[in-house]
């Protein structure tokens, strides 16, 4: 019997991150979950994603410790108020983008596939329903691909490094349907940017009002509320 590929998946406990790990496993891959503690006022996630990792059966589950509140410069990292009930049309980055960090999580996610001779990496980025940052386009995604190949011992001597982003061209209420489609248990999900301090969601935070609106337009209760 053959062996099914490896491939690295960004696990950060959400709700994209929980649906790309669903299809990675649905196209075949041995899937190694990587979630990075980076300071992020939300830690909550962090025991989402490991629920996530137990209920997708992934092969091992790494955490590591990147705490990019060191720099702030975000409301997820930093003591600025975290923007509630803002115009989702709004074409301004807000503050909630934290600088450079989905190139910082596939630096991390590449070194990993390097070390394991896995050519896959997934990542749950999204460029319709989300918040604007310009690290979530596929114009990004694209080029790290393109540094992958170019970075890398195994890029050099001829593998191909893919960087997927399934959801990227997915509205919020198509990603909720292909995941519920794929066994996803979105209850075992954290979305919100600032819980309480039992990790209840806040409801108004743009994480929170986007997955509103992909339960409410994908016709789904969210099992959260």
């Amino acid at each position: 019997m053959p062996v099914p590929p490896r491939a690295i998946v960004l696990l950060s406990g959400g709700l994209d991150s929980a649906t790309a790990a669903a299809i990675g496993r649905s196209e075949g891959f041995d899937l190694y979950a990587l979630t990075v503690a980076y300071g992020q006022r939300h830690g909550c996630e962090i025991e989402s994603a490991r629920a996530v990792a137990r209920a997708l059966g992934v092969v091992r589950h790494v955490e590591l410790q990147v705490d990019l509140s060191a720099f702030g410069g975000s409301a997820l990292t930093d003591a600025i108020e975290v923007p509630k009930d803002r115009d989702l049309e709004a074409s301004d980055i807000p503050s909630t983008y934290v600088p450079a960090r989905n190139t910082v999580f596939l630096a991390l996610a590449l070194a990993w596939a390097e070390t394991l001779g896995a050519q896959d990496i997934y990542i749950g980025v999204n460029a319709l329903d989300y918040s604007g940052y310009p690290d979530c386009r596929p114009e990004f995604v694209e080029a790290f691909e393109r540094l992958a190949g170019l970075a890398t011992k195994a890029g050099v001597e001829g593998a191909r490094l893919r960087i997927h982003a399934p959801l990227m061209r997915m509205t919020k209420a198509e990603i909720i349907r292909r995941g519920l489609a794929l066994g996803v248990d979105y209850g075992l999900t954290h979305s919100c940017y600032d819980p309480d301090a039992s990790g209840r969601p806040c409801g108004h935070c743009d994480s929170c009002l986007l997955r509103a609106k992909g339960f409410a337009e994908a016709g789904v209760r969210d099992p959260v509320f």
